[in-house]
């Protein structure tokens, strides 16, 4: 008997699937190449807060702490390199061959740390090495 109404069951589910036409359904909505780099920013900056009351009650060492905030930062330094780096690319598509000239003509060859004097070739907000903000330099 359990086996007839699970088989029933299973042929109705069937027939429902394939009586579902696509264009019955609705269209899905578009895809945003921010979306996912902003969750992961918000998640990071909520980690950080997290992490700080933590420290605050006295629930983590004044090493582990410094040693979790200083990975949350550079991991946010990459995150927020790579929402610039869409940002600059979606400017140079919608901008033009001009625009495009503009912007590069713009952006340095290299950055440094102020703080530890770390050379980077690409734009980054923080330093990957320490956290602390960038500054570009001109080659």
């Amino acid at each position: 008997m359990i086996i007839f109404f699970a088989s029933l069951l299973t042929i109705g589910v069937l027939v429902f699937i394939l009586s579902v036409r696509s264009k019955d359904l609705p269209e899905a909505e578009p895809v945003s190449p921010f979306e996912h780099l902003d969750e992961r920013k918000a998640a990071i900056y909520e980690n950080l807060r997290d992490l700080q009351f933590e420290y605050r009650v006295g629930k983590l060492s004044d090493h582990d702490y410094q040693q979790t905030k200083l990975d949350l930062q550079k991991e946010l330094a990459g995150i927020l390199t790579e929402i610039d780096k869409l940002k600059h690319a979606f400017a140079s598509q919608t901008a033009g061959p001009e625009g495009s000239k503009a912007l590069a003509k713009t952006v340095p060859q290299r950055f440094v740390c102020p703080s530890c004097k770390a050379d980077f070739p690409t734009p980054l907000r923080f330093c990957g090495e320490c956290g602390e903000p960038m500054k570009a330099a001109h080659a």
